[in-house]
């Protein structure tokens, strides 16, 4: 199964809540949305219950009646894809309707070091794992940093991980200094040259505060080791936990600047909407996504594609 078709069958919880609550009776949304002309009014409440959120669904819905044109359901897609944009000058053209052709292509980490955060239980050391078997598979070299030192056994994970992919681990003691293990393993990358070290954090302390003020010392470390880096700080978040994942978000986003979102666990929610939120409210894109177990099931995310497959259309090729 190729990845997109993939994409279609974990994407089919959303799917499935968006026919449900718009009361399609069991159609299809994209046969409904295709041939029916009155319908504007039910989507609110479907796309508000896929998570998409009530300020974003109020714009959807009037670029929907605003289209010309277009069938409802081409229009929808249209704003749908325009929501997903957090690039303001792509979004404008998308607006002008010169949308920027989909292509899948690898997503090149702008520097050398990708620290990695997210709360525990959202799978980031197994999204690290997933992550340098990709980059790996596009001939770069990489290493891992065990820098979640409070999740016992977290650094035996991701150890072990290592081992199976054939990439360096720099370890740590349990209980001990992330920031020290950070600063080991940015010393080690820049020495070796390695291209792209994945620096695992911890995902929870005693009390929030102290989270967010470790890891501020993590990336603080790591420029000293190695100036200029981390060039990239990417979240990891569970699509399951929806808006609270979005609140979670929000509050590293204030602490660590985030360069990207890696979405887990799609393929386990109805309320796959809550990528337009993500980056609505954060301004930051969404990098990966993911909607299954196996390191293929990780993969670029494309907007266009992502719509197409929630909608069920014939999707792009590539």
């Amino acid at each position: 199964m190729s990845w997109l078709e993939r994409l279609r069958s974990g994407l089919s919880k959303t799917r499935a809540q968006i026919n449900e609550t718009a009361g399609f009776m069991g159609n299809d949304v994209g046969d409904v949305l295709g041939n029916r002309l009155d319908t504007v009014e039910d989507l609110e409440y479907a796309l508000i219950a896929a998570d998409v959120g009530r300020a974003a669904t109020e714009e959807i819905l009037e670029d929907v009646r605003r289209a010309e044109g277009k069938n409802m359901q081409q229009a929808l897609m249209d704003a749908l894809t325009l929501q997903l944009e957090p690039n303001a000058s792509r979004a404008e053209f998308r607006k002008l309707g010169f949308a920027p052709q989909a292509s899948r292509v690898s997503v090149q980490p702008s520097g050398h070091v990708i620290m990695v955060i997210g709360v525990n239980g959202v799978g980031k050391t197994t999204t690290i794992a997933k992550l340098g078997q990709y980059y790996m598979g596009r001939g770069n070299s990489v290493m891992f940093a065990a820098g979640d030192t409070f999740r016992a056994a977290a650094g035996a994970q991701l150890g072990e991980w290592g081992d199976r992919l054939g990439v360096p681990v720099v370890q740590g003691t349990d209980g001990g200094d992330p920031a020290a293990v950070a600063y080991d393993a940015a010393t080690a990358r820049a020495a070796r040259g390695t291209d792209l070290l994945f620096v695992d954090t911890a995902g929870r302390l005693h009390n929030k505060h102290n989270l967010m003020e470790e890891l501020k010392k993590v990336r603080r470390v790591i420029e000293k080791a190695d100036p200029g880096e981390p060039a990239e700080v990417w979240l990891v978040l569970d699509a399951v936990t929806g808006q609270n994942g979005l609140q979670q978000a929000k509050k590293f986003h204030e602490s660590t600047p985030l360069t990207g979102v890696i979405v887990t666990k799609l393929d386990g929610t109805a309320k796959g909407g809550i990528l337009i939120p993500i980056v609505r409210e954060l301004g930051v894109p969404i990098k990966f996504i993911g909607v299954g177990e196996s390191a293929s099931d990780l993969q670029p995310f494309d907007s266009q594609d992502f719509v197409r497959a929630l909608f069920d259309v014939e999707v792009s090729k590539g």
